[in-house]
């Protein structure tokens, strides 16, 4: 008897471990960004440039989201002017934001309307995706509004 306990204990201590955890809450695409520490420099620009709450409430949405890396590839006087300019700071995040939900698999070639008013250029080969000359490197984080693909670069509109 004490041998069959002594085979399922370590069972047993999984099963514990496993109920202590809590499950992973729906989150909004805003939340999904702000827990990401990859997207952490999206995630404080979003808030400067007060499209937090939409991206909290509204959608659906897709987001292809610069990662910290993409945003250091970024120019310092871009940034700078970006950081001085609120207006041309949403516009630049907007152009990431598509007004409705488009996972990995969906994309077709072509241009998608933006948030902004801007089209994106996007395409798939096969398991591959790119939206102007970003590549997804994360795709389909999916939020309770909308989806969250990681992109390697940051887009900027074109100039009018």
């Amino acid at each position: 008897m004490n041998r069959r306990l002594l085979l399922l204990a370590p069972a047993f201590a999984l099963l514990a471990a496993c109920a202590s955890q809590r499950a992973a809450t729906p989150a909004s695409v805003a939340e999904t960004i702000a827990r990401d520490p990859q997207l952490s420099t999206l995630n404080g620009l979003v808030a400067r440039a007060g499209m937090a709450g939409m991206l909290q409430s509204g959608g659906p949405y897709t987001v292809f989201a610069p990662t910290n890396e993409a945003f250091q590839a970024v120019p310092a006087r871009t940034m700078d002017e970006l950081a001085r300019n609120p207006a041309m700071l949403k516009n630049v995040l907007g152009y990431h934001v598509l007004p409705v939900t488009v996972m990995a698999h969906d994309v077709k070639p072509g241009n998608a309307r933006t948030t902004q008013g801007g089209n994106l250029a996007l395409s798939r080969a096969g398991e591959f995706v790119t939206v102007e000359e970003a590549m997804v490197q994360t795709a389909d984080i999916v939020a309770t509004n909308g989806v969250v693909h990681k992109v390697d670069r940051v887009l900027l509109p074109p100039k009018n």
